[in-house]
């Protein structure tokens, strides 16, 4: 074998290739485990899981999707090296560090959950679970670092955002504008590849699975994606349209911030983990739907608590300067409140800050803390506030109606609660504030297949 050189102005870069002068790209296939991490993504060696000992595991949920996780990434960055090692050091080697470096794992944890709560109990659906929280995992990281390069923003976790990283990194070479552009479509693709890696293993575990399982994981992973899609799609679409919404009555307005929360957020963060969990266990419908139902309630609370914490949280604690919704335009639920009440008093200033302030990217802080006067002024900060307890509380009486394992259901509770951003058996106790202030319809939590 010989190499072809390909020369440009700064190096000459040479590729294997055959007699023909093509170049070679990759090899033979290889199990996982022989492809190591590099030193820095690497940590603790990765070892297998001991599905056997489930009291071990249910200690640590989270650790053991991230050893699953370690062992999955080392042969798919291994693979990304065979095909180019740019490639792989640009784009894979981020997915992998990216996934494996933060986050809580709330998503592969309501699946172990849901698969405990239901009595699953053995080896096989226990691997496939913490496999199938792992691909989770992986489209966490599809829809976070799509989302920052969509919203603008810097910043995820306390350091700089995968595109802005990437942009960086070619600075150098590639200034200004069109560096920006760069990274941004770097970004695209190393969402795109952590999706592929999510699909490979899906798929790979749903081979091992018997025939109805595998029917119900397939069902629900399937609508699991479009939801996730639709949902991150009615909220880019919001943030465009928002400035022409004058028009809209404000009951259709608050509406679509609930449905956009409860398809990118709700179904996706919560429902449909636990029903990925209940289908592993093989759970009768009553059970499923119990579960289902009570995760859709403490995922709306989910998105609605992230929607308060966007605006009013510590940049320290969330790891990204706030206010990103307001400056990237989002018709969040909490802001639609807002308006919908501010309209509903009369409230002029209060309307003229939002339409000022609402889709600004150079929002300056005080401007900020001037929409967080009007968040709390029209008491739609209280009244989210009063109504995350509620679904939390509605999320626990739907818990309650199913006959759960009883040494996983006070687990499956206190993520329920943890999620919403409650305390534990908490909710429903803060009354919403009304003197003078009109509010919308009472909550309800929008069907995915429901009308517009």
């Amino acid at each position: 074998m010989r190499s072809t050189e390909v020369t440009g102005e700064r190096a000459q870069v040479r590729f294997p290739s055959d007699g023909d002068g093509l170049p070679v790209i990759g090899g033979p296939p290889v199990a996982d485990a022989d492809l190591p991490l590099p030193a820095d993504l690497r940590g603790d060696p990765p070892f297998p899981v001991d599905v056997h000992d489930l009291p071990a595991v249910d200690a640590d949920v989270p650790g053991a999707v991230g050893r699953v996780l370690a062992r999955v990434l080392a042969g798919r960055v291994g693979r990304a090296r065979a095909t180019d090692a740019v490639f792989a050091r640009d784009i894979a080697e981020r997915v992998a560090r990216f996934t494996l470096d933060g986050g809580k794992r709330t998503r592969s944890c309501f699946v172990w959950w849901g698969l405990r709560a239901c009595g699953g109990a053995d080896a096989a659906s226990a691997e496939a679970a913490l496999r199938i929280g792992a691909a989770l995992e992986l489209v966490q990281t599809c829809a976070l670092v799509q989302d920052d390069v969509m919203d603008g923003a810097r910043l995820r976790r306390g350091r700089p955002a995968l595109h802005t990283d990437i942009a960086a990194q070619y600075a150098p070479v590639a200034p200004g504008a069109g560096g920006e552009r760069f990274g941004e479509a770097a970004a695209i693709l190393a969402g795109d590849l952590a999706l592929a890696w999510a699909e490979d293993l899906v798929a790979d575990t749903v081979l091992a699975l018997a025939p109805d399982a595998a029917r119900r994981v397939h069902g629900v992973w399937s609508a699991m994606r479009t939801e996730m899609v639709a949902g991150q799609y009615l909220d880019v679409q919001g943030g465009a349209t928002s400035a022409h919404r004058g028009g809209t009555p404000p009951a259709h307005r608050t509406a679509r911030a609930l449905r956009a929360a409860c398809l990118k957020s709700a179904l996706y963060s919560v429902e449909r983990p636990l029903a990925l969990g209940a289908a592993l266990a093989g759970a009768d419908g009553a059970t499923t739907r119990a579960l289902t139902t009570a995760g859709r309630y403490a995922g709306l609370a989910f998105q609605l608590r992230d929607d308060l914490q966007d605006v009013f949280a510590d940049p320290r604690r969330t790891g990204k300067p706030s206010g990103g919704d307001i400056r990237s335009g989002k018709p969040t639920y909490l802001v639609a409140l807002a308006r919908a009440r501010a309209e509903a008093s009369g409230d002029r200033r209060a309307l003229a800050v939002l339409r000022r302030s609402l889709g600004r990217a150079d929002l300056s802080g005080a401007q900020l803390a001037r929409v967080r006067e009007v968040l709390v002024g029209t008491g739609a900060r209280d009244v989210v506030e009063a109504r995350i307890e509620r679904l939390a509380a509605q999320a626990l009486r739907h818990l309650s109606t199913a006959v759960l394992d009883p040494v996983a259901e006070p687990h499956l509770r206190r993520l329920l609660c943890a999620a919403a951003g409650v305390p534990a058996g908490r909710g429903g106790t803060r009354a919403e504030p009304g003197p003078g202030r009109a509010g919308p319809a009472p909550l309800t939590v929008p069907a995915p297949g429901a009308g517009r």
